[in-house]
């Protein structure tokens, strides 16, 4: 039997926080009739950029992640702030991030970041022909080390778990997906 929609009952502001905010749903379960809570992060969407220079490098940050308290090899992004489009949101992050700017964008689409816990999307972009701009406009908050890699090295720093953040993982299947 199909799964069906489960019917919300209510709808609870738990706790809000700069980035996200925390909601308890109560919702009727269609198959067993019965009522169960469940916690929702609220989150703007997402965007991710994947640079490329003119000489095929891929333009990567290396930056420390409080959740897995590692550093992690990443490519630029952030939440989309609400006067942005996620062009725009991919444009700003690519050079607040990194200090390179595009030639041109190209949207390769969206992904649900964690459908069981949240309701966002994160969008992915190419930035092609990207050239260093200006230098980083970092927040307080942020460390972030820019490094270049040739493009034919990203599969294997996949292989390798050199890249673990699932969100990239999805960007780049996205890419190779479009034979960039």
């Amino acid at each position: 039997m199909a799964p069906k929609l489960w019917k919300i009952l209510s709808s609870t502001q738990d706790k809000s926080y700069r980035v996200f905010s925390l909601r308890t749903d109560r919702a009727r379960s269609p198959r067993t009739g019965e009522a169960h809570d469940f916690f929702v992060v609220e989150s703007s969407d997402w965007v991710n950029v994947i640079p490329l220079t003119p000489d095929n490098k891929v333009v990567l940050i290396e930056q420390y992640r409080h959740g897995v308290r590692d550093i992690t090899l990443e490519i630029p992004g952030g939440l989309i702030e609400p006067h942005d489009t996620p062009a725009a949101a991919a444009s700003r992050e690519l050079r607040e991030e990194t200090g390179y700017r595009e030639e041109e964008l190209i949207p390769l689409g969206w992904v649900h970041p964690n459908p069981a816990l949240q309701g966002n999307r994160c969008y992915t972009f190419i930035a092609t022909n990207v050239v260093l701009g200006g230098s980083q406009t970092l927040d307080e908050k942020e460390d972030i080390e820019v490094v270049l890699y040739p493009l034919e090295e990203i599969p294997g720093l996949i292989r390798d778990g050199a890249i673990t953040n699932s969100l990239i993982l999805a960007a780049f299947y996205r890419f190779y997906r479009e034979q960039y």
